[in-house]
């Protein structure tokens, strides 16, 4: 049974981001991941933490209320993009981060494509101890954001062939895309190097949209993969939500014996 982290960005929002690690942890999270730190100091974050496994960060994504998603896609910013990463890598490294989502920003066109696929290695180059990932994320969301196919984002990480750089696959978000996320899995799943799972198709609890939960457990297994985490939208509270954790979490402990 894989293990499950809680997205902090988007879970237990109840509470102060920096209380959200003990609360995913006495809910029953095996880790945690979180789309920002940056606005805690890392010191501060270890001590929330308290030791539980963090699986994902983002990169700074810039000034988001003036639309930045990021910068590895976007010609011209070199800079900005070098100096995101290495914050991103700085705190993945004090805090234990397994993976670092590189995230590409509002662009288009060639030029934008060899632009991210440069600063893609370069990111590598400059953390050999770390595991980046990149994400092709829906335009409804995400309007302009460069990475926005599947097949796209295949044929970028097989240009690159890079042992330390893979497919982040949001159930979510390869829904929205290309409609059925289970066609997507099943072509992509090689690539893949982090799972995270929402309803279909309102972004609320896992479960539905014709995907089996349980299947993917099943294929997260056998790839070899770490963690799947929850980056969803609770319907009412988060701790009311939780059926198909413990659902999930049960089935694990009768298949375990």
């Amino acid at each position: 049974m894989p293990r499950f982290a809680a997205n902090l960005t988007y879970l237990f929002t109840e509470v102060p981001m920096l209380d959200r690690p003990d609360w995913s942890r006495k809910a029953g999270f095996d880790g945690a991941e979180v789309l920002f730190p940056y606005d805690h100091p890392a010191a501060d974050w270890e001590r929330a933490l308290a030791g539980m496994p963090l699986a994902l960060i983002n990169t700074p994504p810039g000034d988001w209320i003036s639309g930045d998603r990021g910068f590895a896609a976007r010609p011209g910013d070199g800079g900005p993009f070098r100096d995101g990463f290495l914050r991103a890598a700085e705190y993945a490294c004090r805090l234990g981060a397994a993976r670092v989502h590189v995230m590409a920003g509002v662009a288009k066109g060639p030029v934008a494509e060899a632009a991210y696929v440069e600063n893609l290695a370069w990111a590598a180059a400059q953390a050999p101890d770390l595991h980046l990932t990149i994400e092709p994320l829906n335009p409804d969301d995400m309007p302009g954001y460069f990475l926005n196919d599947y097949d796209q984002a295949a044929r970028i990480l097989d240009d690159l062939n890079h042992p330390r750089i893979g497919l982040q696959f949001d159930l979510w978000h390869a829904a929205r895309l290309h409609g059925d996320a289970a066609a997507v899995w099943d072509n992509q799943r090689h690539r893949v190097a982090h799972v995270q799972i929402a309803g279909f198709p309102g972004r609320n609890e896992p479960g539905g949209g014709g995907f089996s939960l349980p299947a993917l457990c099943d294929a997260v297994d056998a790839a070899g993969l770490d963690w799947i985490s929850a980056e969803y939208r609770p319907a009412k509270g988060t701790l009311q939500g939780l059926f198909w954790l413990n659902a999930l979490k049960s089935r694990g402990t009768l298949i375990g014996g």
